[in-house]
């Protein structure tokens, strides 16, 4: 049986898109292949079993523009490839301290998969510095794993290497959305809370590319009674609380747990999803939100999956972008057409099983390890 390493940022349980990518990949290749996972830490404890399938968890001294960074990771890195011997190493990508670790070890062989889910658009002076190690590391990749075909044609990091680019769109995981017998009090709870009122849900980071500014501003231009609830937090996280106080109809919730994340999905009425540049290369809360029959509004970012992933005036709007007035009367449009939110609510279910499953990708995976 073959071997391979997979190395994440982060890893299950942290509730991410590329950790939940990662994930399903592992997951649905676990009867092929033996498999081992190096992560950053992002909680006590070093070496874990999930699912049959050993998880080392590296410790970090700290977070540097999103990177962290740990003085042990290149030795136990080394020191896995060694041991471990992997036929292929699968690097989900922006890490770039990993990547220019990979860089200077021996690597026995193993052929790398770069699994490429954005660019590097901010720091601009970091990414000058790292720009040659990322071109050298796709360089000596074996594949390159997009997420969309908008994204890969319009990455100018990947463009020279399409002949060895394939498509893979992430996917859901459909038991950590499925209802089990009593959740629905959990979602009754919620609504409960919140006197019935139709709910705009988001989740996610609170960092500037995810434009929740943008949700809040709109507020002003939703016309029906509504509620707007945002789930996350991160470094912006102080700053939209302030700007919010302006804005009674948004409430923050917090950190979510994957349960929690399922239960307001479910409870919700549409999905906001602001993001405004092509650091949001796909969206798998996006893709999740569809699953559950949301109705999603989506900025247009040109070149970003996003617009592939929600189908304009079919699972839901799209609208120019970071234009706070159409996005509020998006969202008023849809609250206050429930036939209209009714079909986009069963074609974004439909769409969501059509395209977003991890069964429907296994065998493209395959033809990564071949």
């Amino acid at each position: 049986m073959k071997k391979i390493l997979h190395i994440s940022k982060y890893y299950y349980p942290y509730y991410g898109g590329i950790e939940d990518v990662a994930h399903t990949i592992i997951k649905e290749l676990k009867p092929y292949y033996e498999q081992r996972i190096i992560c950053f830490n992002h909680e006590r404890g070093t070496i874990f079993n999930i699912n049959g399938t050993d998880v080392l968890r590296i410790g970090t001294c700290c977070n540097i523009s999103s990177q962290p960074v740990s003085l042990k990771y290149r030795h136990l890195l080394k020191q896995t490839i060694d041991t471990f011997q992997p036929d292929y190493i699968h690097l989900h990508l922006p890490n770039p301290l990993v990547a220019t670790y990979l860089l200077t070890l021996n690597l026995h062989g193993a052929k790398i998969v770069s699994h490429w889910h954005a660019d590097i658009l901010g720091q601009k002076s970091f990414y000058k510095l790292y720009k040659p190690f990322e071109r050298e590391i796709l360089k000596k990749s074996y594949k390159i794993i997009a997420t969309s075909e908008p994204y890969m044609n319009s990455s100018e990091a990947i463009k020279p290497y399409i002949d060895k680019t394939l498509i893979l769109p992430n996917t859901i995981d459909e038991k950590k959305l499925h209802l089990f017998k009593g959740e629905e009090e959990e979602i009754n709870k919620i609504k409960e809370k919140f006197n019935h009122k139709k709910i705009v849900f988001f989740v996610g980071r609170h960092v500037p590319y995810k434009g929740i500014d943008y949700l809040i501003e709109s507020e002003k231009f939703i016309k029906e009674d509504c509620i707007i609830l945002i789930g996350g937090t991160g470094e912006q996280s102080a700053n939209l609380k302030e700007m919010a106080k302006d804005h009674p109809r948004v409430k923050f919730i917090g950190r979510l747990s994957n349960n929690e994340v399922k239960y307001y999905l479910h409870a919700a009425d549409i999905f906001a999803f602001p993001s405004i540049n092509r650091s949001e290369a796909f969206g798998v809360a996006l893709a999740e939100a569809l699953y559950c029959g949301l109705p999603a509004v989506s900025f247009k970012i040109e070149g970003s999956g996003t617009m592939w992933v929600n189908q304009n005036n079919k699972t839901g709007l799209v609208v120019e972008n970071k234009n706070v007035e159409e996005f509020g009367k998006a969202i008023s449009t849809l609250l206050g057409n429930e036939n209209l939110r009714i079909q986009m609510s069963e074609a974004a279910k439909d769409w969501a099983r059509q395209n977003f499953l991890p069964n429907q990708i296994l065998p493209t995976i395959k033809k990564v390890y071949i």
